[in-house]
């Protein structure tokens, strides 16, 4: 059978015959095919019903919620805001710092608890209206003034007594109502209990404002006397600051303790009038420093520390003092040795002229200007020079007055 086109048509033809097939027909019978064709292909298509579809469940539900959830950049900011996580930063940080604060308080309450508990037990001289401060119930003071004295000083210690140093129940009324402690520091001679002592201590019965060291005097010792002071100092009275001043220099006790309290929220304070002298190699001369050596070349300077006729330090120096007094190095000069003992720490040093004024008139013009002086003396005497005679007329030209000690409020 074949297909032949005759006269426009379509001819099925056979060897023994055939049937001829018009071309209208093929027209129809492809469109026929068609339409079959694709009823067959919607019905293999078609989608089910909804009720056929299988609906997820309770917790897959809460899955796509949360998914969907997420992808919501309201709710995301809601949750998770940096200035909400900044915020917890910094509450955590500051608790931890809270934390470390207290923990160093205990630490220095302790170490000075045991610096207390060895000065006892080693015996050391205190002085009878010196009461041994109780764990509970410990008073506070504002500060304590150490007195820096020589037992060849009685004169200058009088001439203290009667300008600027109350005395007698002043003193008492001093120390209750305003928190200041005021003593004369000296230790014990060569010979303990010889007449240089007994002469103290006749002094001691009488006025009743020394505190005694288990130290021996003399003048090569400043620094180790600078260091047992401190120590003892903190062990007795739980002060917030503690000075030491020479006994030949004039100070305005109220203007000392409203400079002071400028400072008090700070943890470690060392407070005076900086300075930065030669370092002096040459031996037979006054301030000369055997270890020269340490602080490089010849001609050298030392570093930046208060000059030693008055100085302040917070309680947390004068404790870390009191703990590592065994292993502080003691320099030829008292005050380069203070200095050197914080220069590695992490301490503010607070340079304040106003204690290291001259005497008249320099005291007196500043005092007239508003701007009283802390202490004040002569530099080319590192102290008030003839100050047994002269300090009275400083206290007078100089002096802040009595009502204005009393009046303060620190």
């Amino acid at each position: 059978m074949s297909l032949k086109i005759r006269g426009g048509e379509f001819v099925w033809s056979k060897s023994n015959g055939g049937t001829a097939i018009s071309k209208k027909w093929m027209i129809l019978l492809c469109l026929g095919s068609f339409c079959v064709g694709l009823l067959f292909t919607n019905s293999m298509w078609t989608l089910p019903e909804t009720s056929d579809i299988q609906r997820p469940s309770g917790n897959e539900e809460h899955k796509i919620k949360l998914v969907s959830d997420g992808c919501d950049s309201s709710i995301r900011d809601k949750r998770g805001e940096p200035e909400d996580i900044l915020g917890e930063v910094s509450k955590t940080h500051h608790a931890i710092q809270t934390l470390g604060k207290t923990i160093s308080t205990l630490e220095m309450e302790l170490a000075a608890a045991k610096a207390a508990q060895e000065s006892i037990l080693n015996g050391s001289p205190v002085s009878e209206n010196v009461k041994i401060p109780q764990s509970n119930g410990k008073p506070k003071y504002l500060m304590v003034v150490g007195i820096n004295t020589a037992f060849s000083s009685r004169k200058r210690r009088d001439s203290v007594r009667a300008t600027w140093m109350p005395q007698g129940e002043k003193r008492k009324r001093l120390e209750e109502e305003k928190g200041i402690i005021i003593r004369f520091v000296i230790g014990h001679s060569a010979t303990s209990g010889g007449i240089l002592d007994k002469a103290v201590e006749a002094e001691e019965q009488k006025h009743g404002d020394f505190l005694r060291l288990e130290h021996v005097e003399g003048y090569l010792e400043l620094s180790a006397k600078t260091k047992i002071y401190f120590a003892t100092a903190v062990a007795l009275w739980d002060a917030e600051f503690y000075i030491k001043v020479d006994d030949d220099v004039h100070v305005n006790i109220a203007t000392l303790g409203t400079t002071l309290v400028r400072h008090r929220s700070k943890p470690r304070v060392y407070i005076g009038c900086m300075k930065s002298g030669p370092v002096l190699a040459q031996k037979g001369v006054r301030y000369h420093e055997p270890e020269h050596w340490k602080f490089g070349e010849e001609g050298n300077r030392y570093f930046r520390h208060a000059t030693g006729q008055l100085y302040a330090i917070s309680k947390d120096l004068a404790t870390y003092i009191s703990i590592n007094k065994h292993v502080l190095h003691k320099y030829a000069n008292e005050d380069v040795s203070l200095g050197a003992w914080f220069i590695g720490l992490d301490v503010e040093h607070i340079d304040d002229r106003r204690l290291c004024c001259g005497t008249p008139p320099d005291c007196e013009w500043k005092a007239q200007a508003g701007n009283i002086c802390v202490a004040s003396f002569d530099w080319t005497c590192s102290g008030i020079c003839k100050s047994a005679e002269r300090i009275k007329e400083v206290h007078q030209r100089c002096g802040e007055g009595e009502k204005t000690l009393w009046s303060a409020v620190f």
